[in-house]
């Protein structure tokens, strides 16, 4: 006789459950150098498939329509760095500059407080230096995560191409894996995966291009140094969901503090990037990346740390549309629905608690109302 796990008592449900979340993140993290340069291949692969699939209708073969939308995507990605590197090259002429003048500005913040705190400079130099030390093994990851993806970036358009190119196969897995009853389910969830990574991943172009263009113009107008290099790092940056909007406004205030002399232009950094974040926030992700995506800012909040914790840098850009396939998968199954609207943006106008009163309070009153 089977026995279900969802009619055993809740520590039972509830270890098993825990169990099952360790075991997927061990997993997860010991195969972190292979799975993740799989889960943006199959990102890109399903961004790329409506391009390939255009030009098979236009009689193109197979093989060679992939290889084009491939080289379509090669292209634009190689052009977007050719830019990046041109307005880097600038930098570096005025480098020594900046270097010096950052020296200054260093020297005098040491003054100050050691006339405001009383910190010896030597003492200062000191914590700075155990401060590089304690830090040092955490930059030796990030260079270490750096060089690994470079190294991912060579296998990428391996795995995209083969995914492509096997999709049929992939699919009909797909469907006869599971049972022929619960095919209808899993056709509504491969087409709402598909609509939502291209949705996202359309719409994470469109914002960054738009926030892109508002920096460099507002950088631009309040005099700062490198405005569209720095804009358009913000803009990258921005695609963290939450956390690098605030990490880039460091950069232009950091390039305006070294080149300009006062604070207004740093004030004025400051007041552009608030008014950019809300128009990005409040009109731009509503309307161009979140109408595929509809999770919450409390849950995408937690899922990009976790992300970032799992698999550093990556699993922040992968965390929220790798969340937004379990949301839909989680819609399709009864005994997970509860799940899936916990990550969903509608907040209910009640509560279960009070529903469950009510009920009561009538049940109470019926006995009364029948004497």
């Amino acid at each position: 006789m089977s026995i279900k796990l969802k009619d055993q008592p809740f520590y039972v449900q509830a270890t098993a459950v825990l169990f099952g979340l360790v075991l997927v993140v061990y997993i997860l993290a010991t195969l972190v150098d292979i799975l993740v340069p799989l889960a943006f291949a199959a990102f890109l692969a399903v961004l790329l498939n409506p391009l390939a699939n255009r030009l098979q209708r236009h009689g193109v073969p197979k093989v060679l329509s992939i290889a084009i939308a491939m080289l379509i995507a090669v292209l634009v990605v190689a052009g977007v760095f050719y830019f990046l590197s041109s307005q880097i090259v600038q930098f570096g002429d005025s480098l020594p500059m900046l270097k010096k003048k950052f020296g200054e500005i260093t020297i005098n913040l040491k003054d100050w407080v050691q006339s405001t705190f009383g910190v010896a400079i030597a003492k200062q130099d000191q914590m700075i230096k155990d401060a590089l030390n304690n830090s040092q093994s955490m930059l030796g990851k990030t260079v270490g995560g750096v060089l690994g993806t470079l190294a991912i970036v060579f296998l990428l358009p391996v795995y995209i191409f083969f995914m492509m190119l096997y999709k049929p196969l992939i699919l009909n897995f797909l469907y006869e894996v599971f049972a022929e009853e619960n095919s209808k389910k899993v056709s509504e969830v491969l087409s709402e995966t598909k609509g939502a990574i291209q949705s996202y991943i359309v719409g994470l172009l469109i914002e960054m291009i738009i926030v892109a263009t508002m920096n460099s113009v507002a950088l631009l107008l309040l005099g700062v140094k490198y405005g569209i290099l720095i804009g358009c790092i913000g803009a990258i940056l921005n695609l963290i969901p939450y956390l690098g909007g605030i990490i880039a406004i460091a950069l232009p205030v950091l390039m305006a503090t070294v080149t300009k002399d006062g604070y207004s232009t740093q004030l004025g950094v400051i007041i552009a990037y608030i008014v950019i974040q809300f128009i990005d926030n409040n009109v731009l992700v509503p309307r161009i990346v979140s109408s595929k995506v509809q999770i919450n800012a409390l849950m995408s909040i937690i899922v990009v740390l976790l992300g970032n914790q799992l698999w550093g840098l990556s699993g922040m850009f992968l965390s929220i549309p790798f969340v937004a396939v379990l949301k839909i998968i989680f819609d399709r199954i009864d005994d997970l629905k509860p799940w899936g609207k916990l990550l969903g943006d509608n907040i209910p106008t009640r509560h279960m608690g009070d529903i469950i009163k009510n009920r009561r309070k009538r049940k109470a009153v019926m006995p009364e109302a029948e004497q």
